[in-house]
C-alpha cells in the first residue's frame, strides 16, 4: 500500500532518502556537482513528502517559496528499485496540490540535462520548459520548467 505523508526537511526518512539523491546526483553531475549542491540545501524547506509503501520509504519531494505566489520544487527522488510505478507523478500531484492550498498560483523546478528521464516526468505531468530562472540563468546544463497550478 502507498501513503504519502506530508512533513517537513528534518524527517528522518526524507533525510536518508536525500542523502541517496545526492548520491545519485554528485555521480551524475561529476564536476558540477558543487555547483549545484549549493541549491538544494534543505534548511529552508518546511513542506516536504515522503512516500511510504508497506511502511518502507521509497521516495520523497518538496518546495518551497520562490517568490509571492511561486513554490519552486525540489528534491524529487524515488529508489531505483521503486522507479516505474508512478510514484514521482504522485509525489508531483501532492506537492502541487499542497502548494494550491498555501496559495501559490504556479511551481517552477529546475533539474538538468543529464536526467532525460525528470525532463520526461515533468512534461508528462504538464510542466512546460521555460527560461531559466534565478541561479540558473546562463547555465547550459539546466532545464527549468513552470506549471500553473491554479484550477
Amino acid at each position: 500500500m502507498i501513503q504519502i505523508i506530508r512533513t517537513s526537511a528534518e524527517n528522518p526518512d526524507f533525510i536518508a532518502l536525500i542523502q541517496e539523491l545526492d548520491k545519485d546526483i554528485e555521480n551524475r553531475d561529476g564536476e558540477e556537482h558543487s555547483f549545484y549542491a549549493q541549491f538544494n540545501k534543505t534548511d529552508s524547506i518546511k513542506h516536504a513528502l515522503v512516500v511510504y509503501e508497506d511502511e518502507r520509504a521509497i521516495g520523497c519531494g518538496a518546495f518551497k517559496v520562490y517568490k509571492d505566489e511561486v513554490a519552486e520544487i525540489k528534491r524529487m527522488f524515488v529508489n531505483p528499485e521503486d522507479r516505474g510505478k508512478g510514484i514521482a507523478s504522485k509525489i508531483l500531484k501532492e506537492l502541487e496540490s499542497w502548494a494550491e492550498e498555501e496559495n501559490f498560483k504556479s511551481c517552477i523546478l529546475e533539474t538538468g540535462k543529464k536526467y532525460p528521464e525528470a525532463i520526461a516526468l515533468y512534461k508528462k505531468n504538464g510542466f512546460v520548459i521555460t527560461s531559466n530562472y534565478g541561479q540558473y540563468e546562463g547555465i547550459d546544463d539546466s532545464v527549468c520548467f513552470s506549471k500553473s497550478i491554479l484550477k
